[in-house]
């Protein structure tokens, strides 16, 4: 294993990340770094999610600013609000003890516009941002990417999946024109990533995969129950009842069955809160905060508005049905065993979905073990 100095890194972003608990790079930030740091290149990176991405293109795109040059220097595209609020922070943390100021400001929808055109008139190396509102600011002019030398797309397949696909496009196209280099993340490698690689980036970009064989975690236990529509309350509350003070997200696939279970788990005396796309950002953020901070134990949602959560310390997720999408097991499952721990997912069926858990195992080459709770 190495250490972040022997790939490259400058000593004060080293005592930074020493600081939050950072000392040992992980496999992605290992393979990634010492690539990004040596060379002016196009770049894909495949990991899942909880495998320190952030640090292996935060890092080597904080190293190239020059802090002498006021313009946007690097964009880093992130598929919702609350991902694009955790990679300023954490790249925030990372220059704590830089000796040139770096600023980075943030821009997503769910807020005024206004409020983050002003912040822009300020001096801005870095623009963390989701591609709607990135457009939305290029269309008023309150932005200028002219001088943008790195495009990173994080969580790429998640902004595909969410419809982001044609402002992806016109935000390439239109730095295309700019001598740019593009630095693509994604857990999975669909056709549509393909086709973003083979328009807008270089053929022979060096490609760093982890666990390309493993498209989950391998920390992860996956697990299920048979069990009937009537019973998946019990089942649930007979789970987290065995599990004191271990905390975890359950997945619905509507916004009125995760409200529902939210209501019914609140009635039992659990702490759980539901998380949905009707909900106010007030109301979202609200939520979200008290989950980070561990005065909330439960989080029941839907797939979409768990996109780019990341909290640490999740031992669970359960799924009250399963995903329709294959996809969405992977990011549902990838919410626990983050940062090397370990962690269950555990899917509530009916006995017809028997088939859909053996094709779930075959595509994602991964093994279900039937438990009863």
């Amino acid at each position: 294993m190495s250490t972040f100095s022997a790939l490259g890194i400058q000593k004060e972003f080293i005592q930074s990340i020493k600081e939050i608990g950072i000392t040992k790079p992980t496999e992605i930030q290992e393979k990634t770094i010492p690539i990004l740091l040596k060379s002016e290149t196009d770049f894909i990176g495949l990991a899942q999610t909880g495998t320190g991405k952030t640090a292996a293109f935060g890092l080597p795109v904080l190293h190239q600013v020059d802090t002498k040059n006021n313009h946007i220097q690097a964009l880093i595209l992130s598929p919702t609000r609350e991902l694009v609020q955790q990679i300023k922070k954490q790249l925030f943390k990372f220059t704590k003890y830089s000796n040139d100021k770096i600023f980075l400001e943030a821009v997503f929808g769910g807020e005024k516009i206004d409020k983050q055109i002003n912040n822009l008139k300020r001096t801005t190396h870095i623009v963390i941002a989701t591609p709607g509102r990135l457009i939305d600011l290029i269309e008023r002019g309150s932005i200028d990417i002219s001088h943008v030398k790195t495009i990173i797309l994080d969580e790429a397949d998640e902004m595909l999946s969410m419809g982001f696909k044609q402002d992806l496009n016109r935000i390439l196209k239109f730095t295309t024109k700019l001598n740019r280099k593009t630095w693509l993340f994604s857990a999975t490698m669909p056709e549509e990533i393909k086709r973003i690689v083979k328009t807008y980036m270089d053929a022979n970009a060096p490609k760093v995969e982890i666990n390309p064989t493993s498209l989950v975690n391998s920390n992860i236990r996956h697990q299920y129950v048979k069990t009937t529509i009537k019973e998946k309350v019990n089942n649930i509350i007979t789970f987290i009842e065995k599990r004191d003070d271990q905390r975890g997200i359950i997945f619905c696939r509507t916004k009125a069955g995760a409200q529902n279970l939210a209501f019914q788990l609140s009635e039992e005396g659990f702490s759980a809160a539901a998380l949905e796309g009707d909900m106010q950002q007030k109301e979202r953020d609200k939520v979200m905060r008290a989950f980070k901070n561990e005065s909330l134990q439960y989080l029941v949602s839907t797939d979409v508005s768990a996109r780019g959560i990341d909290v640490r310390a999740l031992e669970f997720v359960i799924h009250h049905q399963l995903p329709e999408q294959l996809e969405y097991y992977t990011h549902r499952s990838g919410r626990t065993a983050r940062a090397g721990n370990t962690g269950i997912s555990l899917a509530l069926i009916l006995p017809y979905e028997l088939e859909r858990i053996h094709e779930i195992q075959k595509e994602l080459n991964i093994k279900f073990t039937e438990v009863t709770v």
